[in-house]
């Protein structure tokens, strides 16, 4: 079996667990390489939030990054829901530098109609690095939900339609346990960020899906460079 490079790029920490812990968790076991950038500071946009904060979020996120396996994690410091002050351009920057650093196979990101606005700049900024006249892009791109941002969108926005699902049954435990690091971040059912909402919704897309434990995605592309 050959060894995958992965690429998983979030805005703040928590969120690659959210969309994609357990199926990352997968890509472990099965000896791939799996690497994390994260684009924001994730806290400093909540009331009297400090450098302190920040760090210890890191740390955090660094311990739930053990349980899952991650071959790297690195953190740029882009500023907590305001990426929208910031030029695109730079955040692509950090995306293309990751990318040349860790040549993916495959990147996972978030939905690009998510309510939380450093969500959708972030799957921008992936988008723009990843245009296909840069040989370093990956040949495939998958989107995730993103518990308590996807599900709030207005309903009258894009939905987040899944169409690829990966059995997580296996995984999902060690997700929901990584996840428990995130002491600053989890929250009591029925928060959607509790273990129990992440449970629920890996239930429901079991169901989806004829699984008992799943996490969806949706395909932004896919290229056979060496055709079929």
């Amino acid at each position: 079996m050959t060894q995958k490079n992965i690429l998983v790029v979030a805005a703040h920490p928590d969120d690659e667990l959210l969309g994609a812990g357990a199926t990352l968790a997968a890509h472990v076991k099965n000896g791939d390489r799996v690497h994390v950038l994260i684009l924001g500071e994730g806290i400093l946009s909540r009331e009297n939030g400090t450098s302190e904060e920040i760090q210890s979020l890191q740390k955090q996120s660094e311990e739930a990054g053990r349980i899952i396996g991650f071959t790297t994690q690195r953190f740029a410091a882009f500023p907590d829901n305001a990426f929208d002050t910031v030029s695109l351009l730079s955040i692509a920057k950090e995306v293309e530098k990751a990318i040349e650093e860790t040549r993916p196979e495959r990147i996972y990101t978030h939905h690009a109609f998510d309510l939380n606005v450093d969500h959708r700049l972030t799957f921008e900024a992936v988008l723009t690095a990843c245009r296909p006249c840069n040989p370093q892009a990956p040949a495939e791109i998958l989107s995730f939900e993103t518990l308590s941002s996807t599900e709030w969108q207005s309903k009258q926005a894009e939905p987040f339609r899944p169409n690829v699902y990966i059995n997580v049954e296996q995984t999902l435990e060690q997700k929901i346990e990584a996840f428990k690091k995130y002491q600053s971040e989890i929250r009591e059912y029925p928060h959607p960020r509790s273990p129990e909402g992440i449970r629920i919704l890996a239930q429901f897309r079991g169901l989806e899906s004829g699984l008992k434990a799943a996490e969806a995605f949706h395909l932004e592309r896919a290229i056979f460079e060496k055709g079929l």
